[in-house]
């Protein structure tokens, strides 16, 4: 197995992470940054994505500078071709028949799955699997593709972020909290392998007339009944509803590009408002996740702080304080 980067433990590299929505992956090579690793992901032609090391062996050109000739990997210095093994076939300035074995570049495995394209670093088994989110394959419900957000903070802070109750009535006055109602419910979580598993009934603000995206049809103190997965290490899917039959799921999961940058993605179904256009949940969530990334921007240190020492936690924490606590036990930060 590679080693880790100073700034990430070697166990996020056996992590499947997502690098880029599937539609951003085309006919061109992509650059994306992940654990502090460069690497290019492009297509065949068969329309699989594939993943290396965004480098040359040659002179160290970026790869994500060229292009896709032959199901190959074109450098764009001296068209060196790499192919989905990350073996060089074809050196054009060399009568050479035979190319050297050095001449290729490390790959990494690489699946496409709820409109995202994940990458795990590692040659050896993934540590966990994907989660499972048949809403998504159901005709039955209605999926929008929402940011993504790139923030300067690590990917851990923007996870604890999405699921902490204590800051809606602050950050998100009017869309996800009410003022007059700041007390976080009580609620417990339950750890099942790599997942916190977690439910709360909380209160919400009504649907506003700009974003009217919720089924809460009281006008008048309504509230959400929320049911959690965190899936170590960045990832959440979070199905809510108001006790009716509507329902909506979140998908949402951190591209740890850097120790102070990070990528969301956040995919959202619901069983309602067809018709709706998907610009209304975008712009929605736009908005939240402007008003959360001043926020969480300004948090020191970047990272979340693993030991439970380093800040103050409250009863209502307790979200926050299993998610430091599986961390540290799954060796992932």
């Amino acid at each position: 197995m590679a080693s880790a980067t100073p700034e990430f433990p070697a166990r996020l590299r056996r992590c499947w992470h997502p690098v880029a929505y599937a539609h951003e992956v085309t006919d061109r090579p992509v650059a994306v940054s992940l654990l502090s690793e460069a690497v290019v992901v492009w297509r065949t032609a068969d329309g699989r994505a594939h993943a290396m090391r965004d480098l040359c062996i040659h002179r160290g050109t970026a790869l994500s500078l060229g292009w896709v000739a032959d199901d190959c990997l074109v450098c764009p210095y001296h068209a060196w071709r790499y192919d989905a093994t990350g073996a060089c076939v074809r050196i054009p300035q060399s009568a050479l028949t035979t190319i050297p074995a050095r001449a290729r570049t490390p790959v990494y495995q690489c699946q496409e799955r709820y409109g995202l394209v994940w990458v795990c670093l590692s040659d050896d088994a993934p540590a966990y699997p994907l989660p499972e989110i048949p809403e998504f394959e159901s005709t039955g419900w209605k999926v929008v593709n929402t940011g993504p957000f790139g923030w300067q903070a690590d990917a851990s802070r923007q996870v604890e972020n999405f699921t902490d109750f204590g800051h809606f009535p602050w950050v998100h006055p009017g869309l996800l909290g009410d003022p007059d109602r700041p007390v976080v419910p009580d609620h417990s979580v339950e750890i099942r392998d790599h997942v916190l598993h977690y439910t709360i009934v909380r209160p919400e603000a009504p649907n506003s007339d700009e974003f009217p995206v919720f089924a809460n049809e009281v006008t008048e103190r309504p509230e959400r009944r929320s049911r959690y997965e965190l899936h170590l290490p960045y990832t959440i899917v979070l199905r809510l509803g108001w006790g009716g039959t509507k329902g909506m799921v979140y998908f949402f999961a951190s591209q740890p590009e850097k120790a102070n940058r990070c990528r969301g993605y956040c995919i959202i179904g619901r069983n309602y408002d067809f018709d709706d256009p998907d610009s209304t949940l975008q712009e929605f969530e736009d908005v939240i996740f402007g008003q959360d990334q001043r926020i969480v921007e300004s948090q020191r240190p970047d990272q979340v702080p693993f030991d439970l020492a380093d800040e103050l936690h409250l009863r209502f924490d307790a979200v926050a304080v299993a998610y430091r606590r599986a961390i540290r036990t799954q060796q992932l930060g």
